[in-house]
């Protein structure tokens, strides 16, 4: 039997070993922008692979997807799982390929994007349950429309024996006072994960725990400090526009936003009405500033800067004491930087620099 493996990174490790544990020779195949397979050949994703390997082992999964805060509610799931004495790992587009999940766990916690829905087809009742947290704009560039893009998420609660579609804010609100989800944007993200937890037979009082002892992702509304009176903020995890406008409204006060790098298609012109009435000034950076710059400078002050770290200066060389600098760049990094974790970094480096 042969197979070929398309790209060779953490996916693409992990499917490799995997397919030649099954006896398969594989080839690796980089650098191909589209695929075109015959219908005779059978095309799957890693996720769908590293699911059914797991399904073998009796693994139960739990399967998160959606456009904004995936890995944060993947992460707080999986601690509870292991906080409560099960054995826990979180996996797939979170950054650990499913195949690559050990021998030793008992629970799979899978980060399931739309990328990795449009080559996987796995039976109803694969996982346990399943939840889409929201609904954006995202992607467009890839999938073509926000009907397609949407219609890819919902395709997961198909595989699934229970389909978290709704949550009870009201009465599961409690369960998060005082953590990272204790606020309007986050509070529904973490009432479905409370929902995943109890199809796992997780008690109220399991849950309240690990929802006290939660730490977020990095560059996921991470404050850096306050230099000079000026709060400042990285977001730089936010790379569309509904996670950018999720940022500016948890956000009090006055905000100086640093956006822009590699547009994903979606229109810059859904965000404007809110950055008239939240944002003194928008410091755009990288490839699409100039898009930026065109959709909403005649209603928000804006200035091209190009890079983070002229941005930065100029934001800082602005701002007073109690507004907030944010970087929430609405868009990829890849036109400046190797990903939103490099982009960050820096990020935290310049303010620190002008900070001082």
């Amino acid at each position: 039997m042969k197979a070929l493996v398309l790209g060779y990174g953490i996916s693409g490790k992990a499917a490799e070993k995997t397919l030649k544990e099954k006896g398969y020779e594989v080839d690796i195949a980089e650098g191909y922008d589209l695929v075109v397979a015959s219908p005779a050949i059978v095309v799957k994703s890693e996720l769908q692979l590293g699911v059914e390997k797991l399904k073998s082992r009796g693994v139960k999964l739990l399967a998160v997807t959606g456009s904004k805060g995936k890995s944060s509610v993947v992460k707080l799931v999986a601690e509870a799982l292991n906080l409560s004495g099960r054995k826990a790992v979180a996996c797939g587009n979170y950054g650990l390929a499913v195949c690559d999940v050990e021998e030793n766990c008992e629970w799979a916690v899978v980060e399931v994007s739309s990328f990795q829905l449009e080559t996987t087809s796995l039976a109803p009742g694969t996982f346990e349950a399943a939840t889409v947290l929201n609904y954006q704009e995202d992607h467009l560039d890839r999938h073509g429309s926000v009907e397609l893009y949407h219609s890819l998420k919902r395709r997961l609660l198909k595989m699934a024996k229970i389909a978290v579609e709704t949550c009870d804010e009201a009465n599961d609100a409690p369960l998060l006072e005082g953590s990272y989800f204790d606020n309007p944007v986050l509070r529904s993200n973490g009432c479905r994960a409370i929902a995943l937890l109890r199809t796992a037979g997780l008690k109220d009082s399991e849950i309240r725990e690990a929802f006290l002892k939660f730490e977020p992702l990095a560059h996921r509304m991470n404050e850096i400090g306050v230099f000079r009176g000026v709060k400042c903020i990285d977001d730089s995890k936010a790379t569309s526009l509904a996670a950018m406008a999720a940022a500016i409204e948890m956000v009090t006060g006055p905000v100086r936003l640093i956006a822009g790098g590699r547009a994903k298609g979606d229109n810059p012109k859904i965000i404007k009405e809110l950055l008239t009435k939240r944002v003194k000034k928008v410091y755009l950076i990288g490839e699409c500033s100039n898009a930026f710059f065109e959709a909403w400078s005649k209603d928000v002050d804006c200035e091209i800067c190009g890079t983070l770290d002229k941005a930065v200066k100029s934001a800082f060389k602005d701002a007073v004491n109690g507004e907030t600098l944010l970087l929430s760049p609405g868009t990829a990094s890849y036109d400046q930087f190797k990903n939103y974790s490099e982009r960050g970094e820096k990020f935290a480096f310049w303010v620190k620099q002008e900070g001082k």
